[in-house]
């Protein structure tokens, strides 16, 4: 039963069949570069935008249960090590990008919430959310998927407790401490219909928001799958490189997408030999630390915990890397 949910419902293998049927259909040889690329796009496109729109809508309908103001009543009834445990898994039923997630981080820190379990959340927010868990099973398969959430999760903790206990709240933007502009909004109970409507609203929205990034991740995929040599790919970023997680991960950081978009890169990675770990941290890299997510974080936060933020975050993406490479031969 779950090898026929893994393959035909998540991994739509029978969508792999019929666009493999259409390719032929057109007159195109699967097996040269320009017909292998164009399965590719064809098939990643349609299957992660399904997933996508399936996905927003579950998400969205338990997100309208957890609006700030009742996530924040939640987190403030936690300390210390839970707090920040708090933090990250809330973080996980929350907008799918890092710029989407900042409004609700400064909305936090003008409610008095700690500063490390603001952070653990920042950071959980972008990496880990219940719609990669279910691409990644798509794609990797179970183990894997269970193994990057639960490593997410992990850094998100770590980077709150330790932002908490260097007591940079000073470093926060004068204009955000300022909390008497902040606007309180009490949670009111929603129908079911209300709350149906508000997530098929959601889905509109981050469609139209992220399917150009689809796109973009998907034709890249493409191009790696079929048009760049296996050896170099696994020259760079394989086990002869040692260095290759902290390429992938700096390469990751100037590519805005989210977990939507980079996957079907790290998709056509994998199959080009790159390393599990090296994989997996450039899509950290991608949707936590993005240019666009950083130059916005930086109107609310001081360059000393700007840098610490960064700091941490890249040193425990690359540690992620690096542990999972080793751990690949158990996870595959």
């Amino acid at each position: 039963m779950w090898i026929f949910i893994q393959d035909q419902i998540l991994g739509m293998k029978w969508l792999n069949d019929l666009t493999t049927k259409f390719i032929s259909w057109i007159g195109l040889d699967l097996t040269t570069r320009f017909g292998g690329s164009l399965h590719f796009f064809i098939y990643d496109t349609i299957k992660i935008t399904i997933l996508l729109c399936v996905l927003i809508f579950l998400i969205s309908y338990i997100q309208s249960y957890f609006p700030p103001e009742r996530s924040r009543k939640i987190m403030g009834r936690f300390h210390g090590l839970t707090a920040n445990c708090i933090g990250a898994l809330l973080g996980t039923v929350t907008p799918f990008c890092s710029c989407s997630s900042i409004p609700i981080f400064m909305g936090f820190t003008r409610a008095g919430l700690p500063l490390g379990v603001i952070f653990s959340f920042l950071i959980s927010s972008p990496m880990v959310d219940l719609g990669s868990l279910v691409l990644l099973v798509s794609i990797f398969g179970l183990k894997i998927a269970i193994a990057y959430v639960l490593l997410g999760l992990i850094i998100a903790v770590i980077g709150g407790t330790v932002i908490e206990h260097l007591h940079l709240e000073k470093q926060i933007a004068d204009f955000i401490q300022n909390k008497t502009s902040l606007v309180a909004l009490e949670f009111t109970a929603m129908p079911v219909k209300e709350r149906l409507i508000y997530a098929k609203e959601q889905v509109t929205s981050t469609f139209k928001k992220v399917f150009i990034y689809i796109l973009i991740g998907v034709g890249i995929g493409a191009v790696i799958h079929n048009w760049i040599p296996e050896e170099w790919v696994a020259s760079v970023l394989g086990s002869d490189n040692p260095f290759g997680v902290v390429l992938a991960t700096l390469v990751g950081i100037p590519i805005y997408a989210d977990i939507f978009g980079s996957i079907p890169i790290a998709e056509a990675l994998f199959a080009k030999g790159a390393l599990l770990g090296t994989i997996l941290s450039f899509m950290m890299a991608v949707t936590t630390l993005s240019l666009p997510s950083i130059i916005m974080l930086k109107k609310a936060l001081k360059p000393k915990l700007m840098a610490t933020f960064i700091a941490i975050c890249t040193i425990g993406i690359i540690i992620v890397g690096y542990v999972f490479n080793v751990l690949q031969s158990f996870l595959i």
